[in-house]
């Protein structure tokens, strides 16, 4: 006895072309949207981290009533400084466990003291340069949001 189907369900080629599209449509336009976003992202994580960076500094000033010179720099957050005047009340483990880059890659410039305030603390930037304009545009612990 030979049984025919007739009520066969399944997924034709065409049907199957069509969803492909929609979603390579939705892909795109996702992706514009979120795609011009890394350089957002970038700009926020050196405003964390300069916050960050800021605590830290001022923990440093709560236990020795100075912040790090210039010269000693971010590093005095690391380890102990050997120059200039020595934090008696330096926590065993330091103020962080490693200093951060920026997010291009690039050292936070630090500067004690500072033209803005009792310290200056910034990324320059995509560029590596003080200055610029765009994503360029140098993130400074005096003109955070």
């Amino acid at each position: 006895m030979k049984r025919t189907l007739t009520n066969q369900k399944g997924i034709t080629l065409i049907e199957m072309m069509v969803v492909i599209v929609i979603l390579g449509i939705l892909a795109t336009i996702i992706f514009t949207r979120v795609g011009g976003r890394p350089e957002q992202a970038r700009r926020t994580k050196a405003q964390v981290e300069i916050r960050e960076l800021q605590t830290s500094l001022e923990l440093f000033k709560l236990d020795n009533g100075f912040y790090p010179t210039t010269e000693q720099g971010l590093n005095a957050l690391v380890s102990q400084p050997t120059t200039g005047k020595i934090p008696q009340h330096y926590p065993e483990s330091g103020y962080l466990d490693k200093l951060p880059m920026d997010p291009w890659g690039n050292p936070y410039v630090y500067i004690c003291p500072g033209m803005h305030g009792e310290y200056d603390l910034e990324s320059y930037g995509a560029d590596g340069e003080d200055g610029g304009e765009g994503k360029n545009k140098d993130v400074e612990s005096w003109n955070l949001k």
